[in-house]
């Protein structure tokens, strides 16, 4: 309990920080929805980048649940973390599929969209069986579905503009 509770100011901090970001991605996405729904892999990057924003969010945000136990904890990302992998397996099979001759790089593209959620998962995975270190995984997770998310939602929203 003691190790979860050292953690609240960063969880805080977090909570804040992509709540804010979720929200100015979902703006920015709504100026020109019509032009990203159109392209099947734009949209399914974009709510992979979403659903890993709200992954480091609600993350963050069970952190600052008082008295939560590890084992609980980490069950409930490992289950979050499933979550937003799923929304990242659409993301990527719409990545593969789409062979317009500029859609180069597909397996990076996938692959940066799943750091978040296995991170995720094996700090879920260690805490559920009492080991302190999954915490750490979880900031990992949390500072790096930010980064993605950034860099997903730029490239969504440059592309819809080409």
């Amino acid at each position: 309990m003691e190790l979860v509770d050292a953690w609240s100011e960063f969880n805080v901090a977090m909570v804040g920080a992509t709540a804010a970001l979720a929200g100015l991605v979902i703006v920015a996405a709504s100026v020109n929805i019509g032009d990203i729904i159109k392209e099947a892999s734009l949209t399914a990057r974009l709510a992979a980048g979403i659903a890993g924003l709200v992954l480091a969010l609600a993350g963050s945000a069970i952190g600052l649940i008082p008295d939560l136990g590890r084992p609980a904890y980490g069950i409930a990302m490992i289950l979050l973390a499933l979550g937003a992998g799923a929304f990242q397996v659409q993301a990527s099979r719409h990545i593969f599929q789409n062979r317009h001759p500029q859609n180069r790089l597909r397996w990076g593209k996938a692959a940066v969209g799943f750091i978040a959620p296995l991170a995720y998962l094996v700090g879920g995975w260690l805490l559920a069986a009492g080991e302190g270190q999954g915490l750490v995984w979880f900031a990992v997770g949390s500072i790096t579905a930010i980064v993605a998310a950034l860099l997903v939602s730029w490239i969504v929203l440059v592309e819809v503009l080409r």
